[in-house]
């Protein structure tokens, strides 16, 4: 019961870190729009956006940077559009491209980045389930020459077959190999 009340806990924890996160993001929006808009226009303000988005990359989800990254775009395009024009317009559209092409490339790597990671972390977790459910035997075992019975840390001598089951995950069938069937039923193979 007590595992279930902590498992809730964690998730109100994440959530209420995650919606403090979120307004944070919003709250830097706004606050880079403001600046944006007092700041000469072509002054490359537009860049700072580039923080809100990395901050979203913190979240695991993939559509919260996604929608920052609109967002922000918005927000560089708008602030063009309420100044008034310079004379040197096209510095403007260089760095508001610049500025659009950042927060972009941003949250696009920081993306691929995140699955990547979250991908590494369901390989490592599933290499040390793996690793725990493995057994297997290792260093040297004591076999009999002729009867092929292994001695045991305690200095008895069991099968093969049972020392093996006992000591790994192995199972064993049995067969007959060709070369101990003709030797043990010469009647049922030719003789060439």
């Amino acid at each position: 019961m007590d595992a279930d009340k902590k498992t809730v806990a964690d998730a109100a924890f994440k959530r209420r870190t995650y919606l403090e996160l979120y307004g944070f993001c919003g709250v830097m929006l706004a606050v880079i729009f403001v600046t944006d808009l007092f700041i000469p226009l072509g002054v490359a303000v537009g860049v700072l956006y580039l923080v809100a988005v990395l901050f979203t990359l913190r979240t695991p989800q993939s559509k919260v940077t996604l929608l920052a990254a609109m967002m922000a775009s918005l927000l560089i395009v708008a602030a063009f559009f309420y100044k008034p024009p310079v004379d040197y317009m096209w510095k403007v559209l260089f760095n508001r491209g610049i500025s659009l092409f950042a927060v972009w490339i941003t949250a696009v790597l920081g993306l691929q980045r995140n699955k990547a990671e979250q991908q590494r972390n369901i390989i490592v977790l599933e290499r040390e389930k793996a690793h725990q459910e493995l057994r297997i035997l290792r260093g040297l075992l004591p076999i009999c020459a002729s009867c092929k019975k292994i001695r045991d840390d305690t200095g008895y001598w069991t099968q093969i077959e049972g020392y093996i089951r006992d000591h790994s995950e192995a199972e064993f069938t049995h067969s007959i190999c060709p070369d101990c069937a003709k030797r043990l039923y010469p009647d049922f193979y030719e003789t060439k």
